[in-house]
């Protein structure tokens, strides 16, 4: 080899081929590959579902965040493999391996690409947290992004009405409050499908969190506090909510279900608990219909409320004397 002859050039040696662009071709592929599978096979299947405009928006937040970032962990993947088999010291081979300098290209594209990538999601996160009013999460009680629904102090179908529901977590168990029908109680969640729903989320006694799975919703519930939420459901089906606080010794157990029905159902099914709870008079007996309720003076109900509500835990019944926690 001659002085001017580089070692790539030197007589029996192949010249060095362009790894970079080797690598970046392997890339376009394989990104390109997983973003398509992610988006058009998994995506579909990607928790909370679709039976909320807010779960419809948590869905595909995740499918973005998961094509923005598949990318990013390829490339990382693929140099690291890469490097392991094709530079990797051939066996005999104990000699020192080439200076390493710094590359001022890519330590720019690096730096350049990820910022990109953060200043994106951040602008993505914001829009998708005030697009969907909350994104189904608590607002507090004084709610920043609120829908544009009609507010009334009855509700009928087919009027766009907000539909207004109290949730209450006690231990261990939820009951939820229809002020626009008369302030009955109940033990399961219904909703009318494509209905703004606005949940007014509070507790007895300590802090719970309400999730109502399939809906996209999760709120926390605090003693003395109205922690509003909106949601519209666009698909008829179950709900299971649960406690996401951890709030005694049976939470676990604090679990019941709903469903989301036609709004003539809905109105039918809301309509006949209120005339029952006024015909035993559990209506009238129930605390008056606030935001948030004081646990030590909510008045002994009597049995009865056990035959409507179905558990000893309801609102007014689990307090008072002669009343253990009864899970």
């Amino acid at each position: 080899m001659s002085e001017t002859e580089t070692p790539a050039e030197a007589p029996g040696r192949s010249a060095e081929p362009n790894h970079g662009l080797r690598m970046f071709i392997i890339w376009i592929i394989l990104a390109l590959a997983a973003d398509l599978i992610i988006w058009f096979v998994w995506r579909p299947h990607l928790p909370p579902g679709a039976m909320s405009d807010a779960a419809r928006h948590q869905q595909f937040d995740i499918a973005v965040l998961a094509v923005s970032g598949a990318p990013v962990v390829i490339a990382v993947l693929l140099y690291f493999i890469y490097s392991i088999v094709v530079w990797r010291a051939k066996p005999g081979d104990d000699s020192d391996g080439p200076p390493i300098y710094g590359n001022t290209k890519v330590q720019a594209t690096w730096i350049i690409g990820t910022s990109a990538i953060v200043l994106w999601l951040a602008v993505f996160g914001t829009v998708e947290l005030i697009a969907p009013y909350g994104a189904g999460a608590g607002e507090g009680p004084q709610p920043i992004w609120t829908p544009p629904a009609k507010q009334s102090a009855t509700w009928t179908p087919g009027t766009n009405t907000a539909l207004q529901v109290q949730v209450i977590g006690q231990q261990w168990t939820w009951t939820y409050r229809y002020p626009q029908f008369g302030g009955m109680e109940s033990t399961q969640l219904f909703l009318p499908i494509d209905t703004p729903v606005t949940f007014h989320v509070t507790s007895l006694d300590v802090i719970h969190s309400f999730w109502a799975y399939q809906l996209g919703v999760k709120a926390d519930a605090n003693p003395g506090v109205d922690n509003v939420a909106y949601v519209t459901p666009k698909a008829m089906g179950s709900v299971t909510v649960r406690c996401n606080e951890l709030c005694g010794i049976w939470h676990g157990a604090m679990f019941n279900y709903g469903q989301v029905l036609s709004q003539t159902a809905f109105q039918t099914w809301a309509t006949g608990v209120q005339s029952q709870e006024q015909s035993t008079g559990i209506l009238a007996a129930l605390p008056p219909y606030a935001l948030v309720y004081d646990p030590t003076v909510i008045p002994q109900l009597g049995k009865e409320i056990v035959n409507v509500d179905g558990i000893t835990g309801a609102a007014g019944y689990y307090y008072g004397p002669g009343n253990p926690v009864t899970p």
